[in-house]
């Protein structure tokens, strides 16, 4: 035990040298008071230290360990815990310091088995079952250490992997305290590659993504997490199709916007980064096609934070960025039913923002100094952005836009199962144009949907005399306002009985 034990500290040329023989509680503060000024020392006793200081640290840390788990076990004091606490703390402190750029120093606390000790210490602290100040410095000085001895050091790595994975990191992700929870964050991120990530499909270790997702959606200033899922977890398909199906709502919600934010990320994606998000791609189209109606819910003012509706707003928004993607939008424009899905989707929110007032109903009565906190806000906006990017340049889903009239039965709406009633009516098969001509007015639940529809009318247009003819013969019927296809910069003209859609140019206000 520590209480049976001494040592002493000598000066060496290079600064404090330990010689270590024994321990005793009477010199518990002493050694923490000697140990801190190693630490202070700085870049020349890291660079000058040799492996009798590593040495002796390890002999202090293991002695500690038992010490402590003793006094735990035993709900004995035969030392000062707090002070003893203090001296692990010191001990990583110094330990952690010296691995700072220094491959060889790296090399011998491995060779020691420092790592080993550390991951069995930690496991201690988190066993002490309690939560005082100096046991929660310790244990976030132990993950420094390991952090920074897996620093650029593969055969670190592996051995922290060897010795924590899964359990270490299962009982620090979960830890009550955000130092902790982030520091373990940082060995995670630094131990993880392309191997190991997929390790982590197996069902006994998908609880530990699963907790990094947690981690992100609680506590979003943690970078580590943030990191471990833009570049790690994304990279296989296989792993976010696997958690997605695990997760809640709320944490899809989470993964999506990180998905969001790697998309959006100002550098292109790499060649290999292009084939993985083609997969993302792929399932997050087919989850927006099965669960894009859950949206209607959100006409009812009890439902307005519905969350599986959530979910379907967030995919929305990552389908819109995917496809702003040229090596992305290709891919997206062939998926079946992807362009049939939006545009149905619309039709339905539109009919149901005619049917009654709510979010879907189109509105302009703000003054401009207030704002709509609603979590359906632009989402008839963004349908549109998709529809145009899915046109763009595509002949094919151009005319699938084409109407083919059939007859529907069609009733009164209900926001709970998605479906309409009413009389016998004609409704045009994917009638997009008209339908999204129906929405070029200033809307203020839809910021920007003019701009949107102008858009999209121009990407479905585009050498295609089909559509513009079908425009022409819409707005002769009377079906658009022949203002609004002036505000998209267009005109209707008449040439031997044909109607012909004409590109002008707009006056300036």
């Amino acid at each position: 035990m520590i209480s049976a034990l001494s040592g002493k500290w000598e000066t060496g040329q290079f600064g404090v040298k330990l010689t270590f023989s024994s321990l005793n509680t009477c010199c518990l503060e002493l050694l923490v008071t000697e140990i801190a000024k190693v630490n202070k020392i700085g870049e020349i006793w890291r660079e000058m230290a040799e492996e009798s200081i590593f040495q002796n640290l390890l002999e202090i840390l293991m002695k500690a360990s038992n010490e402590i788990e003793w006094v735990y076990k035993e709900s004995c004091e035969l030392v000062d815990v707090d002070t003893c606490l203090l001296l692990i703390a010191e001990c990583f402190r110094c330990l952690r310091n010296a691995c700072v750029e220094c491959v060889k120093n790296q090399h011998v606390m491995r060779n020691l088995g420092l790592i080993a000790t550390s991951v069995h210490l930690i496991k201690v602290l988190h066993g002490a079952q309690v939560k005082q100040e100096s046991l929660l410095t310790a244990f976030r000085c132990s993950l420094q250490f390991l952090g920074n001895i897996a620093a650029g050091n593969g055969d670190s790595q592996n051995s922290i992997w060897k010795c924590a994975f899964p359990d270490l990191f299962l009982t620090c992700l979960t830890y009550s305290d955000e130092k902790i929870v982030a520091y373990c964050c940082m060995v995670l991120f630094t131990c993880l590659n392309s191997e190991r990530v997929r390790e982590l499909l197996d069902p006994g270790n998908l609880t530990v993504p699963l907790h990094v997702l947690k981690v992100c959606r609680e506590e979003l200033e943690t970078e580590w997490s943030f990191l471990i899922v833009t570049d790690h977890l994304l990279k296989c398909p296989e792993l976010v199709k696997a958690l997605y199906a695990k997760l809640s709502n709320q944490e899809r919600v989470t993964l999506l916007e990180l998905i969001m934010a790697k998309i959006s990320e100002k550098n292109p994606l790499t060649n290999e980064e292009m084939i993985v998000f083609l997969r993302h791609a792929d399932f997050l189209a087919g989850c927006f096609q099965e669960k894009c109606q859950a949206v209607l819910k959100l006409t009812s003012a009890t439902d307005a934070q519905d969350e599986e509706a959530l979910v379907t707003i967030r995919l929305l928004d990552v389908l819109c960025e995917m496809t702003s993607n040229n090596g992305q939008l290709e891919h997206l424009q062939a998926l079946p039913g992807l362009l049939e899905t939006a545009v149905d989707t619309l039709r339905l929110t539109h009919l149901a923002g005619k049917q009654a007032v709510n979010i879907f109903t189109a509105t302009h009565a703000m003054t401009g100094q207030e704002e709509i906190s609603h979590p359906a806000v632009g989402f008839k906006s963004h349908l549109i952005r998709l529809i145009g990017n899915l046109c763009y340049k595509n002949k094919e889903n151009q005319d699938k836009r084409n109407p083919l009239l059939i007859p529907v039965k069609i009733c009164s709406f209900s926001p709970r199962n998605g479906f309409l009633y009413g009389s016998l009516i004609l409704v045009c098969q994917l009638d997009g144009i008209p339908l999204i001509l129906d929405n070029c007015s200033i809307d203020d639940n839809n910021p920007f949907v003019n701009q949107w529809a102008v858009y999209a009318i121009r990407n479905l247009t585009e050498q295609n005399e089909r559509n513009q003819e079908l425009i022409a013969q819409v707005e002769e019927r009377g079906l658009a306002d022949n203002s609004v296809l002036e505000s998209m910069g267009l005109r209707i003209e008449k040439q031997d009985d044909k109607l012909i859609l004409r590109s002008v140019r707009k006056n300036p206000s």
